[in-house]
């Protein structure tokens, strides 16, 4: 079986090509993909050449974490059925490659327990769940979203610093600030209930959880002068460079400094039930949509167009 695949062939190199699909075996469910995201963090950083290495890193590569289809063969245990939605957090189904993280092709073969199944209304938007369950981690830690003090300030008001700020709202916890120096990504927050503002304008210095999805590892010294002593400076982005403050500074405010990592099961499970029950919002995040045969011009504007917060591959047709 064979299936069309987006290939990364190095650094700002894409293509759609044809690529075999490995055969199914017991557990696994075969999918037909409707939608898939692109991430403007751990895909850009792909794309750029950029991404530190690691196991399972290098060209040629499938990318994408974020699919949604339809089951179109079932050869688990699971109580699927044939047409039903899953959503998709990667993948490994395609041979001659390396899948990282393999999602972003027409078709997939997938072990069952790996997806969750969608409402037939959330199938597009069902392809943010994957950067829903990652800010649900930076909060939660792996648990409920009281385990942790919750951002009163969130850095960057892209996709990331909106689901975390939406999430805050919807947990029924104060509404955080949120920084952002992009004018063009300044709206989009007072109908959910919180502010963006022009860092500049910030005079606060008593922040008790700063949280950064922006990934600019030069602002750990500025976010740490805004803290309230003992505060937190969450680090929720991804980062290529070293991190680096001015101990005496630190010293003063005797800050935490923690790492927000990978999301788990329990939070994707934890988002999907926000997102079915109605507390969560995903609506206007998903900007702009293409066709997979346009792909090397939609993962350029998903990553350098400042108006595009999410763009979107649509495989109908």
């Amino acid at each position: 079986m064979n299936a069309q695949a987006v290939i990364f062939e190095g650094p700002k190199s894409i293509k759609l090509s044809k690529l075999e699909v490995n055969e199914m075996v017991p557990g696994d469910l075969e999918i037909d993909v409707v939608y898939t995201g692109i991430s403007t963090g751990t895909e850009r950083l792909l794309w750029e050449g950029s991404m530190p290495n690691f196991p399972g890193m290098g060209y040629p590569l499938v990318p994408g974490y974020e699919a949604v289809g339809q089951i179109t063969k079932n050869h688990s245990t699971q109580d699927l059925k044939e047409g039903d939605y899953v959503f998709v957090p990667g993948a490994y189904s395609f041979k001659n490659v390396r899948n990282l993280f393999g999602g972003s092709g027409s078709r997939l073969v997938v072990p069952a327990e790996r997806v969750i199944a969608v409402s037939d209304a959330h199938a597009k938007s069902a392809t943010l769940l994957a950067l829903a369950a990652t800010a649900y981690h930076s909060v939660s830690k792996g648990g409920a979203l009281n385990t942790a003090e919750p951002p009163d300030l969130i850095i960057g008001h892209g996709i990331m610093g909106r689901l975390l700020a939406r999430m805050t709202v919807a947990a029924g916890m104060p509404a955080p600030t949120v920084w952002e120096i992009n004018p063009a990504r300044m709206g989009g927050a007072k109908e959910f209930g919180y502010n963006v503002i022009d860092p500049t304008q910030d005079t606060r210095k008593d922040y008790k959880a700063i949280y950064d999805v922006s990934g600019d590892s030069s602002l750990l010294n500025k976010l740490i002068a805004h803290l309230v002593p003992g505060g937190e400076v969450v680090l929720a982005g991804f980062y290529t460079k070293d991190l680096s403050f001015n101990f005496a500074a630190a010293f003063m405010k005797e800050p935490q400094i923690r790492v927000a990592a990978q999301w788990k099961r329990c939070d994707l499970d934890a988002v999907s039930l926000l997102l079915n029950t109605g507390r969560l919002s995903l609506e206007g995040l998903i900007t702009d949509t293409s066709s997979p045969a346009q792909a090397q011009e939609a993962y350029e504007a998903a990553f350098c167009d400042p108006h595009c917060l999410k763009m979107i591959l649509d495989w109908r047709n």
